[in-house]
């Protein structure tokens, strides 16, 4: 069925469930004017909804920015667990779930700052969203780990070693707080520099030096 041409997207957000709505409309709100200037009674206005509406869905302002990051995040997940989850050797999976993640929070910071200055502030205070975060990146990682160790493309002397190794290496390119760091760095530098880490990650796991 081929969607109506004329204000597809208004269309789409006005039959969409409420917290669906609110949600599209917080993250329009933060990209717009910064999570200080988000306020539940201008998404609730936007929504058609009175703002005490709004706390049926979600507690209160914070939770409902958290759920904006937790929505992306959640996003970025897919998209490791589709690198994880496809059938080409576990080197080349690790290569790529690594650009990946890096990639997309780099974009994240280029295309939606205020977004991604949410989600550095909840990396900072290390909030539920983030560390749930953290536990199913890790959980992709050792998927692909274990299915390199069963396959022999790579051979460490102690799988935990192995995993800080792969986080702890690539931290520069992973972590929010210090790709922000490096918002002035060109593209194409960081791009130079991880590869280089990926390569040492990879020759490291193959040949039993961690």
């Amino acid at each position: 069925m081929k969607r109506p041409r004329g204000g597809s997207s208004r269309f789409a957000e006005a039959t969409a469930p409420a917290d669906t709505r609110l949600l599209a409309i917080a993250a329009d709100h933060l990209k717009r004017f910064g999570p200080r200037q988000v306020t539940v009674v201008s998404i609730a206005d936007a929504a058609g909804m009175t703002h005490a509406n709004v706390y049926r869905y979600f507690a209160s302002k914070a939770a409902l920015i958290d759920a904006v990051a937790g929505q992306w995040l959640r996003s970025l997940e897919a998209l490791i667990a589709e690198i994880a989850d496809s059938p080409d050797p576990a080197d080349d999976k690790l290569d790529r779930l690594l650009q990946a993640w890096a990639r997309t929070q780099r974009e994240l910071l280029i295309e939606d700052r205020n977004l991604f200055d949410v989600y550095c502030a909840a990396t900072e205070t290390s909030r539920a969203l983030i560390r749930k975060h953290r536990s199913r990146m890790r959980q992709l990682i050792e998927r692909v780990l274990d299915e390199g160790i069963n396959t022999a493309k790579f051979d460490p002397r102690d799988r935990e070693r192995a995993l800080s190794f792969i986080s702890d290496a690539a931290y520069r390119f992973i972590n929010p707080i210090a790709i922000r760091l490096d918002a002035e760095v060109p593209q194409d530098i960081l791009d130079q520099r991880l590869g280089a880490v990926v390569r040492v990650i990879l020759r490291a796991l193959a040949n039993g030096s961690v």
